[in-house]
């Protein structure tokens, strides 16, 4: 998740949905309240620990938190060479991933009727747009930041919806990648801080519509999915070089994404 949250165009969300910890994540933040807080604050620290330990998924958030914090301090670098330098021959492997996740996504979904047809097309249409939009001119004070943290966790959360694009179009996206590079720790902490309050209010939203709306919710977001491809396609297209081995790369890399993200759902379906 950590990998693909960096990258633009592609969603942490989808690999959560592929290797099956996606709803069991989403219920497990939405049903953080802070009740613990209170028997804290009269010290009563029997009821603290009781309620803490109850709240929190901690064999689901402390493996999970810690890969994603890996990934993104490592492979920061890897992306943002690899976009610079090979921008088509990359793009055309995240198309490839994202091709194949919502492909994992219509899996999931059991019935199909026009309703869902419709959703489906609306996602697609408002995704889009949506990603044709012109990066906005923004500063890098901290209260920007925190606030572009609050918006940019809700898309990663989301299948189809990256991250890491948002914070493209805040203009945030160089800025935060140069952040983890050169370990600025207030910049991380106070973007942190801003995407930790906004994924616990946004769960409890997400966590509701999965569970009395899932087939909805999975259809907007295969729209969403296929709307977002815009971004590798227009990348591949304004950036590859005009010889017949370039184009064969792209496609290579198109099918080798795909296979990737088809064998990981193959593995962890096999899993559980």
């Amino acid at each position: 998740m950590g990998s693909a949250d960096i990258i633009p165009g592609v969603s942490g969300g989808t690999i959560a949905l592929i290797t099956g910890i996606y709803e069991r994540l989403v219920h497990a933040i939405g049903k953080i309240n802070f009740s613990f807080v209170k028997p804290l604050i009269k010290g009563d620290f029997s009821l603290f620990k009781k309620n803490f330990l109850d709240e929190i998924d901690f064999q689901l958030f402390v493996p999970l938190l810690l890969g994603i914090a890996i990934a993104m301090l490592t492979l920061s670098k890897v992306i943002g060479f690899l976009l610079n330098e090979y921008t088509a021959f990359t793009f055309a492997f995240f198309l490839g991933l994202i091709v194949a996740s919502s492909y994992v996504l219509y899996t999931q979904v059991v019935h199909f009727s026009p309703k869902i047809i419709l959703v489906s097309v609306i996602g697609f249409i408002l995704a889009y747009i949506f990603v044709g939009l012109n990066p906005v001119a923004t500063n890098h004070t901290l209260p920007i930041l925190f606030f572009s943290g609050m918006i940019a966790i809700c898309a990663m959360i989301l299948p189809g919806i990256s991250g890491a694009f948002i914070l493209l179009l805040l203009g945030q996206y160089h800025y935060m990648l140069n952040a983890l590079n050169s370990f600025s720790w207030v910049e991380i902490i106070t973007f942190c801080l801003g995407a930790l309050i906004g994924i616990l209010g946004f769960s409890k939203l997400l966590d509701y519509l999965l569970q009395h709306h899932e087939e909805i919710t999975l259809a907007l977001l295969i729209g969403v999915m296929i709307g977002t491809l815009r971004i590798p396609f227009d990348q591949i297209t304004t950036t590859i070089g005009g010889s017949p081995f370039d184009i064969a790369i792209c496609i290579i890399l198109v099918i080798i994404g795909f296979a990737l993200i088809v064998l990981l759902e193959m593995k962890f379906k096999h899993i559980e």
